[in-house]
């Protein structure tokens, strides 16, 4: 019997998987991922002047936007939610006379997408006197 104690070797970690695929992963990242450039919405918030007219002398264009996406304007119903069908019955109802109040009266559970087409079409006809105002939700 050999009761002589055997030499061990010295235990030593290899790092060079390690570090290939390490390096793998980053390369898989790098190439796999995508960046995108947004742009921050700018809006122009409303001032209050002293002495300035009211708008209640005149007389206001209402938007109502339903809960299912529906603009209604001065109580008569759009056929469809399109941006330029707004624009032209917006068009129609301030008939030249850019000055007049445009009330925006969402239903609470309206999108803010609906709600933003309505800002884009005044935009585009230059309205300068906005409202808005939140009908709350109907209980059902």
């Amino acid at each position: 019997m050999k009761f002589r104690r055997q030499k061990i070797e010295d235990v030593h970690i290899n790092l060079t998987p390690l570090i290939d695929v390490v390096f793998l992963l980053l390369i898989f990242f790098m190439v796999s991922t995508t960046f995108k450039q947004t742009t921050d919405l700018t809006i122009d918030l409303p001032t209050a002047a002293n002495g300035a007219p009211s708008i209640v002398s005149q007389d206001p264009v209402e938007v109502t936007i339903t809960r299912d996406g529906q603009f209604v304007i001065n109580g008569q119903t759009l056929i469809n939610e399109r941006v330029s069908t707004l624009v032209q019955g917006l068009k129609e109802t301030f008939s030249g006379n850019f000055d007049r109040p445009l009330i925006i009266t969402a239903d609470a559970n309206a999108s803010y997408e609906m709600v933003m087409r309505v800002y884009d079409a005044a935009s585009q006809l230059g309205v300068t006197k906005l409202a808005h105002t939140a009908q709350k939700e109907d209980a059902q």
